[in-house]
């Protein structure tokens, strides 16, 4: 029997705390990638306050995906 996944799992807005523990990064890591750029895509809610999905978590992830050292971005 498999397990049910909430259809919605993927698509729910996350706050930044749980998007890091997602990703196995610091939040300070998160909040320098809004900044500096390069980190996943976000939503910004209202002033200060942002979230992920983890849809694009996950294509992030896919984009740095690499088959060797030779392939990986300099």
């Amino acid at each position: 029997m498999q397990a049910q996944i909430d259809p919605d799992y993927f698509d729910r807005l996350i706050d930044e705390k749980e998007a890091a523990n997602y990703l196995c990064y610091s939040v300070r890591a998160l909040q320098n990638w809004r900044v500096r750029g390069g980190g996943p895509m976000f939503v910004k809610v209202s002033g200060r306050s942002v979230r992920y999905t983890r849809r694009d978590l996950q294509k992030w992830i896919a984009e740095k995906r690499v088959a060797n050292t030779s392939a990986a971005p300099s």
